[in-house]
């Protein structure tokens, strides 16, 4: 039996399979379909010669919900409604006082997902202890509910004032949308994300309302496809966190799996650093469209509890107050639109520029002969002989005169030689690329000098050691099939649920019962969606602040407050420089993870026996400070652990081309890994 990771990316889809009983690999990219992303999917598993029969557990990694709010045609956003309590009705417009552009004086806010017109109040107020100062107007929630059935509303969100200490009035405002409008789809806030700040909480279920129809759709139509053609196995969804759910769970709240497909590179990631062993690592993912940085320490990559879909990006950060706030664990990663297939041009004032737009897989680079005309990354490495005539195995065969022709026409027009602007678009990208490294680890307090940069995805093997150079880490590392390494990484992650509980009491006066209880409410309720699951365990932690702040730090929960008390005063001290422990301390949230545990691939370390490989040829490669130099030609199949060799070289493999400069070496690990020391 086959356990199989699908990860479609803007311009590949790529597809692992692992046999579970022999652990042997088999890999295969095809060019994604983005109006039609299953069909890549299911055309790429019928290419692969393995029965679906065969497949006994498929995991999938989906943009998705990130290509709607992006604008991405082909999805239609369902018809939704927002019921709040009165006098909240504007929430979502009001907003918070963030300005993503501070001196722009004709900045507009992005608009409210949903539009006021489609925004209902109903009369009931609970406080924020939870305790009920007026009652829900039965009445005039019947009345609305047969308003909301008459209008037509596919999707209702519910979100009342301290819902998330007493969903009472949620509850029942769904019992009355159910009996008068039956085939309603509901979302509570109370059920989506039960924690204080009523605009956060109101802007999530909107965007799980937004999404719900879109995923199950998705999915449900997925599903059906795959069990028609003779899938008996279990289909799990990818999630933001880097764990995965079972299908039902996912189109309950499909707002945690808007960023699925990069988390499974971060987890790849983590997991290839405990075996390797290596503390302090970055990731560094450069696809076809987008190139994403994060950083794992310890094994364990960062994990963020808020994200903004929708955004902008500038230089790799998400600017706050620019998207639509969505609560739920993302990891940290830092993304920039430089892939393969983003775009050269030149602007107005006569300068080279690369980026933001990507030629994706319709049409795609220049040199794919698929229609696109536009000079790209990919062409201007083809041009420079850094890249081979053969991608994905020979599949897709790239042309030269095409690539000419597209920076041909960049270079009349900049007065420079045609190799010169090829090289004027890597080193644009990979200034581009070097920022998101830097916010990943110098902005976070990390000496990148100390870390190791794992780098993969298509392109990335290209780029990784120009870039460590930049950021002078110690040393490059590339994964077996990098090119599908994040399709690799959605079979090494795990069953995740994550349950969260608001308390906002000061820390003094809690009692360690107290907690353990609310932890083992959220444990009885996560426990239900890892049903079947043999080996699971939890990790509780806490959400605290300094009475007054805004804003908490999540600590882990070792059984005793005083205890966590302690850890949030060194972690303040840590984060911020400072810590004030005199100052009295809140627990503003109980979270709790349940991890229920797959079976991971083996990795057998094999001897390592020093040798130096012979080329398979050799071919003109271009760099910046050399020229026009020969470079050797490896094959990575033919590469055994303990091969060394020196730069200039390429090694070529199915799924991504390395480039090593000169004066750089290379060597073969005993995982088979290519690592190499930056000079």
């Amino acid at each position: 039996m086959w356990r199989t990771g699908v990860d479609i990316g803007g311009t590949f889809t790529d597809i692992v399979f692992l046999d579970e009983e022999s652990g042997e690999l088999k890999v295969l990219k095809v060019l994604t379909t983005p109006k039609r992303p299953s069909e890549a999917v299911l055309s790429g598993l019928e290419e692969s010669g393995i029965e679906l029969s065969d497949i006994s557990t498929l995991v999938h990694a989906t943009t998705l919900g990130t290509n709607m709010f992006l604008g991405q045609e082909g999805l239609t956003p369902p018809k939704v409604a927002l019921i709040t309590t009165k006098g909240f009705r504007d929430v979502l417009e009001i907003g918070r006082q963030r300005r993503p552009e501070l001196y722009n004086l004709f900045f507009e806010k992005p608009p409210p997902l949903v539009k006021r017109r489609d925004r209902y109040e109903v009369e009931e107020r609970i406080d924020a202890w939870g305790n009920v100062i007026t009652p829900l107007n039965v009445e005039e929630a019947e009345k609305l509910a047969d308003l909301i059935c008459e209008k037509g509303y596919e999707v209702v969100a519910v979100s009342f004032l301290h819902s998330y200490m007493n969903p009472i009035h949620e509850e029942k405002m769904l019992q009355i949308l159910e009996e008068r409008c039956p085939n309603l789809d509901v979302i509570l806030s109370s059920k989506v994300n039960p924690e204080h700040k009523e605009y956060e909480r109101t802007s999530t279920t909107v965007v799980n309302a937004f999404l719900r129809k879109l995923l199950s759709t998705y999915l449900t139509n997925l599903e059906r496809e795959l069990r028609e053609k003779g899938f008996e196995g279990k289909l799990l969804v990818m999630q933001s966190s880097g764990g995965v759910s079972k299908v039902e769970y996912a189109v309950e709240r499909p707002a945690a799996f808007i960023e699925s497909g990069p988390a499974a590179g971060a987890v790849a990631v983590s997991h290839y650093s405990k075996l390797t062993g290596d503390e302090r690592v970055i990731g560094f993912d450069m696809g076809g469209t987008t190139a994403k940085a994060s950083t794992v320490i310890g094994g364990e990559p960062t994990v963020t509890t808020e994200y903004e879909v929708g955004g902008k990006v500038h230089a790799g950060r998400l600017v706050k107050g620019s998207g639509y706030p969505v609560r739920f664990p993302f990891i940290d990663l830092a993304e920039v639109s430089a892939g393969g297939g983003t775009i050269a041009w030149i602007d107005e004032g006569g300068a080279l520029r690369v980026g933001p737009i990507s030629a994706g897989a319709e049409p795609g680079p220049a040199c794919y002969g698929r229609g696109g005309d536009k000079a790209t990354i990919t062409d201007a490495n083809f041009l420079l002989g850094r890249l081979g005539k053969k991608l994905a195995g020979g599949s897709l065969i790239l042309r030269k005169e095409l690539a000419e022709k597209a920076i041909g026409g960049l270079a009349v027009e900049l007065g420079l030689e045609m190799e010169e602007a090829a090289m004027g678009i890597i080193k644009l990208a990979n200034t581009v690329m070097a920022k998101a490294l830097r916010i990943v680890t110098v902005e976070r307090g990390h000496d990148p000098r100390d870390f190791v940069m794992y780098v993969f995805g298509g392109a990335g093997p290209l780029h990784g050691v120009e870039l460590a150079r930049e950021l002078e880490a110690k040393e490059v590392l590339i994964p077996i099939h990098p090119g599908v390494f994040s399709a690799f990484g959605l079979l090494l992650t795990d069953y995740r649920v994550d349950k969260v509980r608001s308390v906002m009491k000061l820390a003094e006066e809690i009692e360690d019962r107290e907690v353990e209880e609310v932890l083992a409410q959220l444990e009885m309720e996560a426990s239900k969606e890892l049903e079947g699951v043999r080996e699971v365990h939890a990790i509780p932690s806490l959400d605290m602040r300094y009475r007054g702040q805004a804003y908490d730090l999540n600590v882990p929960w070792r059984g005793s407050v005083d205890q966590a008390i302690r850890d949030f005063h060194a972690t303040h001290g840590r984060v911020y420089g400072f810590s004030s422990p005199d100052e009295p301390v809140e627990i503003v949230n109980v979270r709790l993870a349940l991890i229920g545990s797959l079976r991971k691939p083996q990795f057998p370390r094999m001897r390592a026996e020093e040798y130096r490989p012979e080329p398979e040829g050799s071919r003109k490669v271009y760099f910046e400070d050399r020229g026009w130099v020969d470079a050797s030609v490896y094959s990575r199949e033919k590469l055994k652990p303990g091969a060394t060799l020196e730069g200039p070289a390429v090694v070529e493999e199915y799924d991504s081309t390395t480039l090593v400069p000169p004066g750089h070496l290379l060597r073969v690990d005993e995982f088979g890994n290519l690592r190499i020391r930056v000079m």
